[in-house]
C-alpha cells in the first residue's frame, strides 16, 4: 500500500466525512462536491468531455479519450447517495478508464432526490440505456458501470433487462455499490467509525430522501433482493473498512447463487469509491488497470435477445 493511502483516509475522515455528517442542506452538499471535483479530479490530457442529448432520453456526458481503438461504450451511472453528484463530477475518472480501454464513455444525467424520488432516477437511466441502443450501439458492446448509489442503479437496470430478456450489456462493474436499502450488512455497524467517507446516519438519511416512503424491500430498489437470470459477468470492488463492504460481499454471493459469473475484489482500507482519486492515489490507478484488463477479457455475447 502507498504512503498516500493513510494520508488520504485521514483527511477524508477528519474533514469530508465530518462535513457530510453535519450538513442537511442537499444544495450545499451538491455545490461542495462539484467544487471538490473541479479542484481535484482531472481527465487524461487530450480527453474530450462534452454534453450531448440522446434522442428519446435526456442529456448525457460523452467522454472520448485522445485515441479510440475499441467499439466498446462504457455506460456509467454516477453515485452521490441519490441526492448529489453528476456526470460532471465523475467524468475525469471515466476519462482515465476510457483511456485505458480506448473506448468512449457515456454518463447519463438523472434526476436527483429529494426533488425527484424513486423511481425517477432508474427511469432516467433505463431511458438513456434504451436511447443508446436506439442510436445504433450494440448491446454486446456496452459495459454498464456505477459507483455507490450509481452501483445500485446499475444493478436495478440489469435486473430490469434480465426480466425483459434483454438486450443485455456485455458486462457490468461497480465500485463500492449500495445493494441493501435495509442496511442489514454487519459492516454498516462494524465499520461506522473506520469508514473514511460515508457517515452511516447520513447514508440512511439520503436513502430515505430517495425512497420517499417506497418499500426498501422492493426488488426494484434493493439489488440484493432482485433476480438476474442470464446476467452477463459482473465485477465488483470494495474497501475492507467501508460500511458498504458487506453490500458488495453479499451481492457477489447473491449473483453466484443465480449462476452469474461475479468477481469480487476487496481491497484493504481504501476509501469509498477510491478510483475517483486516480490523479493522486496509486491504488486508484491499479484498480482502474485491473478493471480495464477484466473488461478486455470479457467475450462478446454470441447473440442479442
Amino acid at each position: 500500500m502507498s504512503v498516500l493511502r493513510p494520508l488520504l483516509n485521514g483527511y477524508l475522515r477528519l474533514v469530508e466525512k465530518r462535513k457530510l455528517a453535519r450538513t442537511r442542506d442537499v444544495h450545499k452538499i451538491r455545490r461542495d462536491f462539484a467544487k471538490t471535483a473541479r479542484l481535484l479530479f482531472r481527465a487524461p490530457r487530450g480527453t474530450q468531455i462534452t454534453r450531448s442529448r440522446l434522442v428519446g432520453a435526456g442529456e448525457v456526458l460523452r467522454v472520448t479519450p485522445a485515441q479510440t481503438r475499441s467499439d466498446l461504450v462504457i455506460f456509467y451511472i454516477h453515485g452521490g447517495g441519490f441526492v448529489f453528484g453528476s456526470p460532471d463530477t465523475h467524468g475525469a475518472m471515466l476519462g482515465a478508464l476510457a483511456q485505458r480501454l480506448g473506448a468512449v464513455a457515456v454518463l447519463p444525467y438523472y434526476r436527483l432526490a429529494p426533488e425527484a424520488p424513486f423511481p425517477a432516477a432508474i427511469e432516467d437511466v433505463a431511458a438513456a440505456y434504451q436511447a443508446l441502443l436506439d442510436s445504433g450501439v450494440s448491446a454486446q458492446n456496452i459495459i454498464v458501470g456505477g459507483d455507490s448509489a450509481g452501483g445500485a442503479l446499475a444493478f436495478n437496470l440489469l435486473s430490469r433487462l434480465c426480466a425483459a430478456s434483454g438486450p443485455l450489456p456485455r458486462a457490468l462493474f461497480s465500485f463500492s455499490p449500495l445493494t441493501d436499502f435495509l442496511h442489514e450488512g454487519a459492516s454498516f455497524r462494524e465499520n461506522a467509525a473506520r469508514e473514511a467517507v460515508l457517515p452511516a446516519a447520513q447514508a440512511g438519511l439520503m436513502a430515505e430522501m430517495y425512497l420517499a416512503g417506497a418499500d426498501p424491500r422492493d426488488p426494484d430498489i434493493s439489488p440484493l433482493l432482485a433476480s438476474y437470470p442470464g446476467a452477463p459477468p459482473v465485477w465488483i470492488t470494495v474497501g475492507s473498512t467501508e460500511i458498504l463492504r458487506d453490500d458488495a460481499r453479499r451481492m457477489a454471493a447473491h449473483l453466484r447463487d443465480q449462476g452469474v459469473s461475479a468477481s469480487l475484489e476487496e481491497e484493504h482500507d481504501l476509501p469509498h469509491v477510491w478510483p475517483i482519486f486516480h490523479n493522486t492515489l496509486p491504488e486508484a490507478r491499479v484498480t482502474l488497470d485491473a478493471l480495464a484488463r477484466w473488461i478486455t477479457q470479457v467475450p462478446p455475447t454470441a447473440t442479442e435477445s
